[in-house]
Formats: C-alpha cells, sequence, structure tokens
C-alpha cells in the first residue's frame, strides 16, 4: 500500500508526529511525506495534514482516496483552525474528523471522529499532543480499517459555521482586562509561531505561559 503525507509546512508542530509515524508504519506500507502538490505522486491513500495548498480533483484523482484530518465536529467548525477558535471560547474538548477531501471545503463524507477532552489547564503545547496523537490514531485507523470502513454523509439539517483564518490580532491579550478572563486564549496561543501579546503604554509585549517546574 502506498501512502502520501501532505503537510506544506516544514514547521509546523505536527511534523515530528508524522516523521515518528511514518517510522513507526508497518514495514509493507511505502509511506512518503511531502511539502507541495507537485511532488505527489500516486497510490492508495493522499492525507492532507495542516496543508495550506488547493487539491484539485486532478490532484486526487491519482489517489485511491484523499482524506483531510479537521479538528471540528463537522459539519459545525469548517474553515480555518477550528479548535483554537472553540478552545478559545472555552470548550472543555476537541472533535477530530477524518473526512474525504472535496472541492468544497470540508464538505466531504466522514470516515471517522474522534473525541478528544482537553483539561482547563492544558496550555498550547498538551493541546497540541492531544490533537496530534489522535490524528495518527486516525491515520492507523483508516489504513488498517480500509475494507470495512463506511463513509457517512454529513448531516445536511446542520447549518455549517466557517471559521476565518486567524490573524497576530486574535491573539492580542487585553492589558486592562484579568488573566482569568482571558487565559483560554492565552493559553491556545503558541508562543513560537503565533504569541499572545499586550499594547501598553503604547509598547507591544509579548506574553509566554508555562507551568511552573514540577507540575
Amino acid at each position: 500500500m502506498k501512502i502520501t503525507l501532505l503537510c506544506t509546512d516544514s514547521r509546523h508542530p505536527v511534523n515530528p508526529y508524522l516523521e515518528r509515524w511514518i517510522a513507526e508504519a508497518d514495514p509493507s506500507l511505502e509511506v512518503e511525506l511531502v511539502r507541495s502538490k507537485k511532488d505527489i505522486s500516486d497510490g492508495t491513500f493522499l492525507f492532507l495534514i495542516s496543508c495550506s495548498e488547493i487539491v484539485t480533483a486532478q490532484d486526487r484523482a491519482k489517489y485511491a482516496h484523499t482524506l483531510v484530518l479537521h479538528a471540528s465536529d463537522l459539519p459545525q467548525g469548517r474553515g480555518w483552525s477550528p479548535h483554537i477558535w472553540e478552545l478559545s471560547r472555552g470548550a472543555s474538548s476537541i472533535t477530530l474528523s477524518l473526512l474525504e477531501a472535496e472541492d468544497r471545503v470540508d464538505s466531504g463524507r466522514i470516515w471517522a471522529k474522534k473525541v478528544i477532552p482537553v483539561p482547563e489547564h492544558a496550555l498550547w503545547d498538551e493541546i497540541n499532543d492531544l490533537l496530534f496523537t489522535a490524528e495518527m490514531d486516525l491515520l492507523t485507523y483508516s489504513v488498517t480499517n480500509l475494507a470495512s470502513i463506511v463513509p457517512v454523509e454529513q448531516d445536511p439539517e446542520v447549518e455549517p459555521e466557517y471559521y476565518r483564518r486567524r490573524t497576530p490580532a486574535d491573539s492580542m491579550i487585553d492589558a486592562n482586562a484579568s488573566i482569568a478572563s482571558q487565559f483560554n486564549l492565552i493559553r491556545v496561543c503558541d508562543p513560537n509561531r503565533f504569541p499572545a501579546y499586550f499594547i501598553y503604554q503604547g509598547h507591544r509585549y509579548i506574553m509566554k505561559v508555562e507551568h511552573a517546574d514540577g507540575e
């Protein structure tokens, strides 16, 4: 079985999980990790993981199955960074969906869903670990259970909510509000890629939060 993982961002924190999944894959699997759709070949599976390129029907036709990992309970939460939007608003869990890629964003048939509880004290890196571990579980599930999986159409009675792409302004903290009232936003901000910040007396300050030693 030939499998392609397409992750267009070499700096994305999911990459170590992808590399470990490849290293631990069954020797009978032929797995490649590529950074651009121009580098895809053909095979049984094309997995789109943190992929920012548009993968067309012509691209998808090279594979028997093209699947997307999306961190929301589809059809709710289509679009960009759904788990960040939801956790920053106080959600206590993430629903991870494995679905077929289609031209209409996040509209394909569902192969599997996995609910991931997120502790209220978990910070961005711990949230990433929970999410990316679940993503690798669904990769394994789809490959292992290909013959028995029956994809399901998304519920047409549910009106989808679409999330826009986040910008640096979405990580801005109100210097005049309490930390407690903004903790859900602070804790999901990746300090390396999308740091939380605040403006005070005309100056911009980066805010980083981490667990104290021993916790």
